[in-house]
């Protein structure tokens, strides 16, 4: 039996605390595919997942960040075919500041039912939940 070629991506759910304490995670659009995603991309050859991680949130965010749990990871068919499977975790923001670019066009902080609300993929939406969970936090906490 043929093993099906896999297209492998990391990503994060990169949150921070607003100024009053709000848990805000961040989300980004990207016009060729019209959607709300978390920041992910696939990984270079050799590449590891946490690095990959790191790399595409500092590319389509502009910021740097801090890797926590990992999430689970989300398995589908990509826009050509392909079976792609994203490995997740959960990233606070640190340094950095968003300009437009290449892939991403803008950059949104939204608490996490703004965030639920505006994703684009049910998938994505999964994720929320586990990654309040490993933050230490829900939708009513505004502190840790």
């Amino acid at each position: 039996m043929e093993r099906a070629y896999v297209v492998r991506a990391a990503g994060c759910l990169l949150w921070r605390r607003s100024p009053v304490g709000r848990l805000e995670l961040a989300l980004v659009f990207r016009p060729k595919w019209a959607d709300w995603s978390w920041p992910k991309g696939k990984l270079k050859q050799g590449e590891a997942l946490e690095a990959a991680a790191r790399r595409e949130v500092l590319e389509e965010t502009g910021f740097a960040c801090r890797l926590g749990e990992r999430l689970p990871s989300s398995r589908y068919t990509d826009h050509q075919g392909r079976l792609k499977e994203v490995s997740y975790w959960v990233a606070e923001a640190s340094d950095g500041a968003f300009e437009p670019n290449d892939e991403v066009s803008d950059l949104v902080w939204l608490t996490p039912d703004e965030a639920r609300e505006r994703l684009t993929h049910e998938r994505d939406r999964d994720l929320i939940s586990p990654a309040l969970i490993a933050i230490g936090s829900d939708e009513d906490v505004t502190g840790l």
